[in-house]
């Protein structure tokens, strides 16, 4: 496989850049803590709000048309407090091919690390910088895309031990999505108060990996597939009858009833994951498929 690079920055930003250009020079002082913002999961333990939220560059994967599917996830060192940064000048994806700040990437994070929860499309000859610029609470994170081999997920195309994420449609026999990237549904329309539903079909392989595979060799049973929904863009605030259910691995169907309780244009995301999910399956990424749904909203 050819290696591909995108131009790569430290994650940046001030007042953070001062401090981490200092550490990498060897002159930080003993005893110094390093601000938790240069720490991968670092966080003030003793806060539950007012921390920073910080973007995530996973790896990328080749799609099926043979575009490249740049994969972000994002770190809210917050345990109680969600945070809301709409799309803009604070939460836009630079150097995208179409120009457009607004690239899928949430508006609404919530609290503790999320894996994968959008992709970026490229074209496979795409030169130039693919950055997810985020600003929040006082501090600017500039985080990068990167293309070598090194970057490389299983997404799509299963991990060591075969394991697929799972499949998922919004009709039945209808298109069906899977991995980081899924598929889009919509435009719906809805109106403020009222209830739509949403109805999704999901399948998997039944197989797991990492430490998970332990544990259903053990059981001997084949683990279902756990669906969950969330905010993903929007203005108000939005209700899931069901926010979480599990489908049988084999195949099954559910419908989620969501209320909005502002009028606007809002996108909504469902994680389908096998046993385990994104928490044990780190960077292979192999477990889950995201999808999405747009629904406008009017009085």
């Amino acid at each position: 496989m050819k290696t591909r690079s995108l131009s790569v920055r430290a994650v940046a930003v001030c007042p953070v850049v001062l401090t981490s250009s200092l550490v990498a020079a060897g002159v930080y002082a003993q005893g110094t803590p390093l601000p938790v913002e240069l720490l991968p999961l670092g966080k003030d333990l003793g806060l539950r709000s007012g921390q920073t939220v910080t973007p995530a560059y996973e790896g990328w994967y080749e799609n099926e048309d043979g575009s490249l599917a740049l994969s972000f996830g994002y770190y809210n060192r917050n345990t109680e407090e969600v945070v809301n940064i709409p799309i803009g000048p604070s939460n836009r994806i630079v150097g995208a091919p179409d120009a457009l700040p607004n690239q899928g990437q949430p508006t609404r994070f919530e609290v503790e690390r999320h894996w994968g929860v959008f992709t970026v499309t490229v074209p496979a000859n795409h030169e130039g910088e693919i950055a997810w610029h985020l600003e929040n609470q006082g501090k600017v994170f500039h985080v990068p895309a990167n293309l070598d081999a090194d970057y490389i997920i299983d997404a799509i195309v299963g991990d060591a031990n075969g394991n697929l994420p799972p499949e998922i449609s919004f009709e039945e026999d209808g298109p069906t999505g899977r991995g980081p990237g899924g598929i889009i549904a919509g435009p719906l329309t809805a109106r403020v108060d009222e209830p739509v539903t949403i109805e999704t079909w999901a399948s998997d392989d039944g197989k797991v990996s990492g430490i998970a595979a332990m544990f259903v060799a053990q059981s001997g049973s084949t683990p279902p597939i756990d669906l969950t929904w969330f905010q993903h863009q929007g203005p108000g605030a939005v209700s899931f009858n069901q926010q979480t259910a599990k489908i049988p691995a084999e195949g099954g169907q559910v419908a989620t009833e969501v209320v909005f309780s502002e009028p606007g244009d809002y996108l909504l995301r469902v994680r389908l994951t096998d046993l385990g999910g994104p928490e044990m399956a780190g960077h292979s990424q192999c477990c889950w498929t995201n999808s999405f749904v747009k629904i406008t909203v009017t009085d």
